[in-house]
């Protein structure tokens, strides 16, 4: 018997075919094989096609049947994972009214940043825990004011994911996890934010019905049956944006633990066990996917825009040509902690939310001709980065996070020993490293969901366990480096 677990992302979506007694991935595609189109109107939009995200689904899931020779009834339970923060606008017959606006789309930032200032910070945060910002919320408030006669026709809004769901079952619902990404969630009443909804003019009804996150929420239905090959009735028993899920395939759930991530970007998604936010808004607070009235679990998220893509700038412009990356990090990693005075400032990539949204740009600093050479730069931006991280961890310890243990999959950074033992050492936090996977964790999370494994501990006992690692002796050292790196920082800062 097998769980199905979709990812569906800006750039593809993927669907895993998980073996539920062994707990093994028994295959995975995604579709498109490029990357997946998207929309930019004018500059600073970014919109998708949802029925392309259906289409695409499709033929991910013909893949993996057809990998395994899996019969339709063979599968007992599907979950989603989902790109956060999008806006999906349907009709009463359920058909989108326009293409979605996608998380990367920033035509909102007026609005969200409006409300803030009218509402007022001890209002926004007290309830909401973040600004309105660019989320869900203020992306409809975009769309009432722009196309207000679609706005007219709008029956329900959903997020990606709700979407899926209701394409997998007709029928439309949401969780507060999700409410809560899109700035609908209060969390001080523990219901709908009714003075957001005043505040943009939206009526209640646009609210889908609110599900659990890990339970029978729906049933496929014959429609979709048909379409894809399941069996009709198959139960639809989990759903999450892709960073609590990316936390939920880590086995992220316990306050203190935190679940990371360094590709292009890098995520820090944390696990709070306290209503709490940051008063300066460096940091995002949701509901993470097992929360509930009775149990406060919230999901801090801090996004560094800087970290791989200086990694992957290094290897192009300042490494010997034709390097590996394993070879990078062996030269990088020949020189001593701290890189003999070296520091790189990561931040090239945009306005960083946990400088406040500065964008000071990437800087090198204390460049010595006489001792430094390739190795040390990039030495100096492989810790320069760990120390980005660990700076956005210094803003979650102050909202009451105990940093206990950093929960990795074994890809990109935390490929480099450099780059995690230097994380370990200047958070004094301990690394696990695993190999992970957004739609595998999602269909772990359909069986907890459709209770098949009692909890996340038996359904990820099986997750592969890569190492561990813990601070060393350089300790000192880099913590040192590291104080050099924020004075250095604050030269670039305002």
């Amino acid at each position: 018997m097998f769980l199905l677990g979709y990812d569906i992302g800006s750039s593809s979506v993927k669907a895993s075919l998980v073996n539920a007694k062994t707990g093994a991935c028994a295959a995975s595609a995604f579709f498109p094989k490029h990357e997946a189109p998207i929309k930019a109107v004018k500059a600073g939009w970014a919109e998708q096609d949802p029925e392309m995200w259906w289409e695409n689904l499709k033929l991910a899931t013909a893949a993996v049947m057809e990998q395994t020779g899996a019969k339709g009834e063979e599968i007992e339970a599907i979950g989603i994972s989902y790109q956060m923060h999008g806006l999906v606008c349907v009709d009463k017959e359920g058909k989108p009214l326009r293409d979605a606006i996608i998380w990367c789309d920033s035509r909102a930032v007026p609005y969200g940043n409006k409300a803030f200032a009218d509402l007022g910070a001890d209002q926004c945060l007290g309830h909401l825990l973040n600004s309105p910002g660019n989320f869900t919320a203020s992306k409809l408030a975009w769309v009432k004011e722009n196309e207000p006669e679609l706005f007219k026709q709008i029956y329900k809004i959903m997020l990606p994911g709700d979407y899926i769901a209701m394409k997998l079952s007709g029928a439309i619902h949401t969780t507060v996890s999700g409410l809560s990404e899109g700035m609908f969630w209060d969390f001080k009443e523990n219901q709908v934010a009714q003075f957001l909804m005043d505040y943009y003019g939206f009526p209640m009804s646009l609210i889908a019905d609110i599900v659990p996150t890990f339970s029978i929420q729906s049933r496929v239905n014959a429609a979709a049956a048909a379409e894809l090959g399941l069996a009709e009735g198959t139960p639809i028993s989990y759903r999450g944006g892709d960073q609590p899920n990316n936390a939920l395939s880590l086995n992220v759930m316990k306050p203190g633990e935190l679940a990371t991530t360094g590709g292009t970007s890098g995520v820090v998604y944390g696990v709070l066990g306290e209503v709490n936010y940051d008063k300066l808004s460096r940091v995002n607070t949701f509901a993470h996917v097992n929360h509930s009235a009775d149990q406060t679990r919230l999901g801090v998220l801090l996004c560094i825009n800087g970290t791989g893509i200086l990694n992957a700038w290094m290897k192009r412009t300042v490494a010997p040509e034709g390097i590996s990356y394993s070879e990078m990090n062996e030269l990088a990693a020949s020189v001593p902690v701290g890189a003999e005075g070296l520091s790189v400032i990561p931040f090239g990539n945009g306005a960083e939310r946990v400088l406040q949204n500065q964008d000071p740009g990437a800087s090198v600093h204390g460049i010595n001709f006489n001792i430094h050479t390739k190795a040390h730069v990039l030495r100096a931006a492989q810790e320069g980065i760990a120390f980005s991280f660990a700076y956005g961890m210094e803003i979650m310890a102050q909202m009451g996070m105990e940093i206990q243990t950093i929960k990795a999959g074994y890809a990109n950074l935390f490929l480099s020993p450099l780059f995690r033992q230097t994380l370990a050492n200047v958070t004094g936090a301990t690394i696990e490293l695993y190999d992970t996977d957004g739609s595998v964790g999602a269909a772990k999370g359909a069986g907890i969901g459709a209770g098949i494994y009692k909890d996340s501990d038996e359904a990820f006992a099986t997750l592969q366990h890569h190492g561990t690692v813990r601070p060393e002796a350089e300790v000192s050292a880099c913590k040192a480096a590291y104080e050099l790196w924020k004075e250095r920082l604050t030269i670039n800062i305002k």
